[in-house]
């Protein structure tokens, strides 16, 4: 069934690449904070630096609970599914950085992937410290159809519009349990 992995090696590392969607998972200390999930739906954004190490770029959003909690306390777990193929789910646990503009190290792992629009608020690099997979078998077999395209219409506007600093002010500065994000 299952199997934890001493590193991402090639096959694990072409297996996640296939994915077309992965999720995020992060929580606070607190014990009556809120737990979030976020899926990141575009593989171009995570990159693989290492056996131990991956990152993924982080735009603007409807609210900032990864970084708030990374910056907190850092731990994190990535979640693969197949939707596609033989079942298969894949998880990254460990401890997630913030990186943003103006860190010696931002230019450096942005560096590492393809240009990004002008939501771009940080890079996530994560120190991989468990990596683990179990069978799938819940997970359906799913068709993947293309990207939506109301994320770039709406970023498109606020960039036009010039709202969008005002945005990430408003819905950016904080987690949903107050904990400082951006």
């Amino acid at each position: 069934m299952g199997k934890v992995y001493d590193g991402i090696g090639e096959k694990l590392a072409a297996w996640i690449e296939q994915q077309h969607l992965f999720f995020v998972a992060t929580a606070p200390l607190a014990e009556d904070g809120h737990v979030n999930i976020s899926p990141k739906g575009d593989l171009r954004w995570l990159r693989i630096l290492g056996p131990r190490e991956v990152a993924y770029l982080d735009f603007v959003g409807s609210g900032a609970e990864t970084i708030a909690h990374a910056r907190e306390n850092g731990r994190i777990v990535v979640m693969f599914c197949a939707f596609e193929g033989p079942p298969r789910i894949v998880r990254l646990h460990g401890r997630a950085s913030v990186v943003l503009p103006g860190d010696a190290r931002f230019d450096r792992l942005r560096a590492r992937f393809d240009p990004a629009d002008d939501a771009l608020r940080s890079v996530i690099r994560i120190e991989v410290e468990r990596i683990a997979d179990s069978c799938g078998y819940g997970v359906p077999l799913m068709r993947f159809d293309g990207k939506r395209s109301q994320y770039d219409a709406w970023l498109d506007k606020k960039v036009r519009e010039g709202g969008l600093e005002d945005y990430v002010a408003e819905k950016n500065a904080e987690s949903i349990d107050g904990l400082p994000a951006i």
